[in-house]
């Protein structure tokens, strides 16, 4: 192997939306649960911002999501997981105060709602296998007896 390699940089260049909080800017969680999912339940609960403000709502919801990722992290170290991706788009950085008032003012309507909306069930009827038996008792027998219970 030659004693001088040749290097190569790649870079990539990203189209983003404007604004601090745009669809797809917080990470993970707006890949699985999209914006407009989030608004939808925020609309139905009827726990929309009421006004413009520092932390909207919709962003709240992804913070509240974020505490159960990270239960062993305080409110700020969870919201700087959340927002590193932001560095350098001026994001306001939260005191712990607004960060309680953000999910106090939220309450667990629209993570209940949202749960409602994403989870499916864990066994169907026509699911074959141990699965839909241990889930039903369909096919369980006795162990003293060849029939069915």
């Amino acid at each position: 192997m030659p004693a001088d390699s040749a290097t190569i940089t790649f870079t990539r260049a990203i189209t983003v939306a404007q604004g601090v909080y745009p669809p797809g800017h917080l990470g993970e969680l707006t890949q699985h649960l999209p914006f407009d999912l989030v608004d939808a339940v925020l609309a139905e609960t009827g726990t929309t911002q009421r006004r413009l403000r520092n932390l909207p709502s919709r962003v709240g919801v992804y913070f509240l999501l974020a505490l159960g990722l990270f239960p062993e992290l305080g409110y700020r170290r969870v919201w700087d997981k959340l927002t590193g991706g932001l560095q350098g788009l001026g994001v306001r950085h939260p005191s712990e105060k607004g960060l309680r008032e953000v999910r106090r003012r939220l309450g667990a309507a629209p993570i209940k709602a949202l749960f409602e909306v994403v989870a499916g069930p864990l066994a169907t009827p026509g699911l074959p296998g141990p699965a839909r038996g241990a889930v039903s008792g369909a096919g369980a027998r006795s162990p003293s007896t060849a029939a069915p219970l």
